[in-house]
């Protein structure tokens, strides 16, 4: 129900987004969520009244499609529609209609300066305004109708809001510092729940990753994370429709642990089938762990009822790069668990496995092209599973320079080819 009233707020209760999560060139709001409408503002809050999503509204806003969203980590981030909002613009790179900006140190290869627009970050302080308003309405007791939510909102302050972060990174066992690029499928907005902490591999190059050494977590910890998690999204917890299984290699962690850790959030979480779309399932793996997976466990996830998407670092199929960034693999190692993948997504409805491969400036010219010959001549059996990523090193000094030689890869892989932007929770 709306309200309007003399401080020109427009206050809708509870709006119904669709139940299927869907790709849209305009913001579309998925399940259930709050808005709130100045003249100039759209303002989004979830179930427990956090401020989710800020739009603008006025005509001079860059674009109608752009808007500030943030996340459980409690940053905020811009989503622009780039140089270019048709198919040959962002979607063609990114495969999604949109490039978030992140606030922290990433890897993009648009340098999109948003935060020196001064339109753009009055966004952020119209919001610290909205608040204001919100506390003079409620102690004066208007808008009757919205007391609810306004007390919800009034009750996640800036200070709640972040100590809220904190309190789920502990719950984890520490902050998620990347998510796997299939997440762009659900917008980054996953459940966490680590199975293993730290990595087979330390290679060099990688800057997300820590130093622990590779353990597995308890059933008895997951059970612990389960409850835990379930009291800290609460009453939104219908909105999700996405669990990541962390931290780095989940997949080395076994079929038994990651099943049992998927059936448990399943029912925990209250996951369900929306209409003909699954819930989906995410987790990275490591070349080691990826060729060591037997055919027992693949036909274990493919019974889960989710839809599961398995990410793999390959890096590099030349042995000059993959010693230079330090990867203990060998080229041999990379080209077989790429074919394992291919053989995997052709033969599995329920079970995708992507890739990803660096790109910069300071590596050895024969990356580039065996990267190249590896995804021209691929047999591909299905060509809408598979994607590649791409994903640029952070060292590199001009990024945006390396478009052009990603362009080519992509134009001539027989796989999708995207972007990979490094996003934390």
């Amino acid at each position: 129900m709306d309200f309007s009233q003399r401080q020109h707020l427009m206050i809708n209760v509870e709006k119904d987004g669709p139940d299927k999560l869907v790709k849209q060139t305009f913001p579309l709001r998925f399940g259930k969520y709050s808005e709130i409408r100045t003249p100039d503002f759209e303002f989004c809050f979830n179930l427990n009244g956090e401020i989710k999503s800020i739009r603008g509204l006025k005509p001079d806003w860059p674009h109608p499609a752009e808007q500030f969203k943030r996340t459980a980590g409690n940053d905020w981030v811009y989503y622009t529609v780039g140089d270019k909002s048709g198919d040959d613009g962002i979607i063609s790179w990114m495969g999604e209609y949109y490039l978030p900006c992140l606030p922290y140190a990433s890897n993009p290869v648009w340098e999109i300066k948003y935060f020196s627009n001064p339109l753009v970050m009055s966004a952020l302080a119209e919001w610290s305004q909205l608040f204001a308003n919100l506390y003079m309405a409620n102690s004066k007791g208007l808008y009757p109708h919205a007391k609810d939510l306004i007390q919800r909102i009034l009750a996640n302050d800036e200070r709640i809001l972040y100590e809220h972060s904190q309190h789920l990174n502990k719950i984890i066992g520490g902050r998620v510092s990347v998510l796997p690029p299939d997440t762009r499928h659900v917008d980054y907005d996953i459940i966490p729940l680590t199975i293993a902490d730290g990595c087979l591999y330390h290679c060099k190059f990688c800057c997300v990753k820590t130093d622990q050494k590779f353990q597995i977590r308890s059933k008895e910890n997951i059970h612990e994370q389960l409850g835990a998690l379930k009291d800290h999204f609460g009453a939104n917890l219908v909105n999700y429709h996405a669990l990541f299984l962390g931290n780095h290699d989940a997949l080395a962690a076994g079929g038994d642990l990651i099943c049992f850790a998927a059936e448990e959030a399943y029912h925990a979480f209250g996951f369900r089938q929306r209409m003909d779309q699954k819930p989906f399932l995410y987790l990275f793996g490591s070349v080691g762990s990826f060729l060591g997976a037997g055919q027992a466990l693949i036909e274990q996830l493919n019974r889960l009822s989710f839809h599961t998407y398995i990410n793999i670092g390959f890096e590099s199929i030349d042995s000059k790069t993959l010693s230079l960034i330090g990867k203990p693999i060998t080229a041999e190692q990379v080209k077989e668990a790429f074919e394992k993948m291919m053989e995997i997504n052709a033969a599995f409805d329920r079970i995708e496995v992507t890739g990803n491969f660096i790109a910069g400036d300071n590596l050895p010219p024969e990356h580039d092209g065996s990267l190249a010959h590896l995804l021209k001549h691929a047999n591909v059996k299905r060509k809408s599973k598979g994607a590649i990523y791409l994903s640029p090193l952070k060292d590199s000094p001009k990024k945006r320079e390396l478009l052009p030689r990603i362009y080519k890869i992509k134009e001539e892989s027989r796989l999708p080819v995207f972007v990979y932007l490094i996003q934390r929770l």
